[in-house]
């Protein structure tokens, strides 16, 4: 009987009708695939461990994916989707927008493979960020909350771009100013913009 990590039980019962049998079917496949898998959460995320990370599943409002930590080794570059979508398949709305089950499970097999050989997934080197800048609406919100500007000065400055990109993405501005005055709460009760998932 494969063990089942009751957070990812929940993760399923809360993700949107369409994804339930896609994450149901990704599970079952791990299982079968690795039987002894093991499940966890990161980052909010079911995650397989089998001597080491070994892939992941999500669900979004209209979309599932699904990955490999070391994809690079067992993908080529033109059978994945990674621009659409993150995980290598692209954006999974349904069932029929998966591999077959075997070329999935051959796929599982490989990764399980690199992680018995203890081979580690190439580093990524990152861009070079560009230099933050904060909105003067953005500013000018945290300064009227003095509170709130003392936190937003004391987080580091990945979590600083956290609020500043969320904002940015607002598509209208009854979005933004919403997200503004969620974003000014949260920083006045010292919380990154991430806080939930922190302790996943």
């Amino acid at each position: 009987m494969p063990a089942l990590d009751p957070r990812i039980d929940a993760y399923i019962a809360k993700s949107a009708e369409f994804a339930q049998p896609i994450l149901t079917h990704l599970r079952a496949l791990v299982h079968a695939a690795c039987p002894e898998v093991e499940e966890t959460v990161k980052w909010g995320m079911p995650h397989f461990m089998y001597k080491g990370m070994l892939c992941n599943m999500a669900a979004f409002k209209q979309h599932c994916s699904f990955g490999f930590w070391k994809a690079e080794m067992l993908l080529s570059q033109a059978d994945t989707k990674t621009e659409e979508a993150m995980g290598q398949f692209g954006r999974i709305a349904s069932l029929k927008d998966l591999p077959p089950k075997k070329t999935l499970a051959n796929y599982i097999k490989k990764a399980m493979q690199l992680n018995e050989d203890g081979v580690k997934a190439s580093a990524k080197a990152k861009p070079a960020k560009p230099e933050l800048q904060v909105q003067d609406y953005f500013l000018a919100a945290l300064e009227a909350q003095p509170a709130a500007l003392a936190h937003f000065d004391a987080l580091s400055t990945s979590k600083k771009r956290d609020y500043v990109e969320w904002l940015d993405e607002a598509k209208t501005e009854a979005t933004r100013l919403r997200r503004l005055e969620q974003a000014v709460e949260w920083i006045a009760e010292g919380k990154s913009r991430n806080w939930k998932y922190e302790n996943c």
